[in-house]
């Protein structure tokens, strides 16, 4: 028997829902349209082949951090970070891609703040998806996925979840929500937290811990998604001339950051002076 199918939701279909606290303006439901329901088109299947710059940066920086550590003999080396360099092969990276990483690399190299802590898993940042965890709520039955990047394992052994990333962008608390939840399953008789660290600021977030409640009430507005999402895929299916009006536009400056304005009909090009 092949596996069954199920609605799914993921804190990245939670963010293209509605946008992090102060951030709501930019909030446009078309780009989840793009990302998620017309994946498969040939225009838009196009553009996520390719990483955008943050994206680039972000999964590099991940493997930067992976391979001090699957060799933590590089952090010891006078040239560790141009050996990571190399074999995340920068030379071979834009401009931007290379100058960022190199001052992450290096920042990571004088400061590598996995070194003495006890690592659970740490993820390359390019392997499959990771296996759904099966949730319900009442009637609906939905996969959650949660890509985690660190788990480390503290003293008294709680479960310390790490988020690492890049960017100037505010930590989005909804992330370390959906992770304590995904723990709450894999690791049931485990105290879990779960934090931030922006590898090019240097700066930790705070610990974030969660109550049974608040993580119950993170499974059910997960299901709430999950379900209306699956709601809007069928009706986009049923009838693709209503793809705006299902996915209601939001132009305005954003656009030209978006990825999907080469083919949004919608999107607002920058105006030059």
């Amino acid at each position: 028997m092949g596996k069954s199918w199920l609605p799914f939701a993921s804190y990245n279909l939670w963010s293209l829902f509605a946008s992090a606290v102060g951030q709501e303006h930019w909030h446009c439901d078309m780009k989840r349209g793009h990302a998620k329901v017309r994946k498969r088109e040939p225009d838009v299947a196009a553009i996520l082949a390719q990483d955008t710059v943050p994206q680039t940066i972000g999964l590099l920086a991940q493997q930067g951090v992976y391979e001090f550590h699957l060799n933590s003999q590089r952090l010891k080396d006078t040239d560790g970070a141009a050996q990571v360099a190399e074999i995340l092969k920068l030379d071979q990276q834009a401009d931007e891609v290379q100058e960022r990483l190199h001052q992450i690399l290096s920042q990571y190299y004088e400061n590598p703040i996995l070194l003495k802590k006890r690592i659970f898993s740490l993820s390359r940042g390019d392997e499959s998806f990771p296996e759904p965890i099966k949730l319900y709520y009442g009637s609906i039955t939905f996969n959650l996925f949660a890509a985690i990047d660190c788990i480390l394992l503290e003293p008294d052994g709680t479960l310390h979840i790490l988020d690492l990333k890049t960017g100037h962008s505010d930590f989005d608390e909804r992330q370390a929500f959906v992770y304590l939840l995904a723990a709450s399953y894999l690791f049931p008789r485990q105290r879990a937290i779960a934090s931030f660290y922006n590898l090019e600021l240097c700066k930790w977030s705070e610990p974030i811990t969660a109550t049974t409640s608040q993580l119950n009430a993170v499974r059910i507005e997960l299901a709430r998604l999950a379900q209306r999402h699956e709601l809007e895929k069928k009706q986009y299916r049923k009838n693709p001339a209503e793809f705006d009006r299902i996915f209601p536009p939001n132009p305005g400056f954003r656009c030209q950051y978006c990825q999907f304005n080469s083919v949004c009909q919608f999107a607002v090009q920058e105006v030059s002076a």
